[in-house]
């Protein structure tokens, strides 16, 4: 395994689509959150390495779809679709996604950050826990994935997930 310098982490722009998508694939996941990115709805960030796109996440900034996160953590931004491509994961790029999206949050003013994991995604856990994330103490959500296909069509799949929130305000 090899590994170069740290990638730049930036807001995608739509004219960076034609890039991601090569990397990453999922074109109508990416052209939606681009789309919804314009409406003030959130931040897709995005690693590079030169011109590659290495891995991506989604801050939602919008009233959480799930009725339990909108009663029990009114206004907070969650953390969505964190992904690193596969040849390039255990090497801190997450770690750095996570950190860009929480800077840009605390840059906005939030003071914590939310985000749904998989019950069978133990990598990820282990992650956002090592990251200071606490699961809340209101069992799982049942939570929608939307999973894109090729030719622009997609799929709902019903997916439970553990909610983990971590404080954003610096401790002194």
């Amino acid at each position: 395994m090899w590994s170069v310098g740290a990638p730049e982490i930036r807001k995608a722009i739509h004219t960076d689509l034609p890039a991601l998508v090569r990397s990453l694939g999922q074109e109508a996941y990416l052209a939606d959150r681009l789309t919804r990115q314009d409406t003030g709805h959130g931040h897709l960030l995005v690693a590079w390495d030169r011109q590659e796109a290495v891995g991506d996440v989604y801050v939602w900034l919008a009233p959480a779809e799930e009725p339990e996160l909108r009663a029990r953590l009114p206004g907070v931004a969650l953390l969505t679709h964190l992904e690193v491509v596969p040849w390039r994961r255990k090497q801190g790029i997450g770690t750095a996604l996570l950190e860009a999206a929480e800077d840009r949050l605390s840059a906005l003013g939030h003071d914590r950050v939310a985000l749904g994991v998989g019950l069978d995604n133990a990598d990820a856990q282990r992650l956002y826990l090592r990251r200071g994330y606490t699961e809340w103490p209101y069992g799982e959500v049942a939570t929608t994935e939307v999973v894109y296909r090729q030719d622009g069509r997609h799929e709902l799949r019903p997916e439970r997930c553990i909610i983990m929130v971590r404080d954003l305000t610096p401790t002194g």
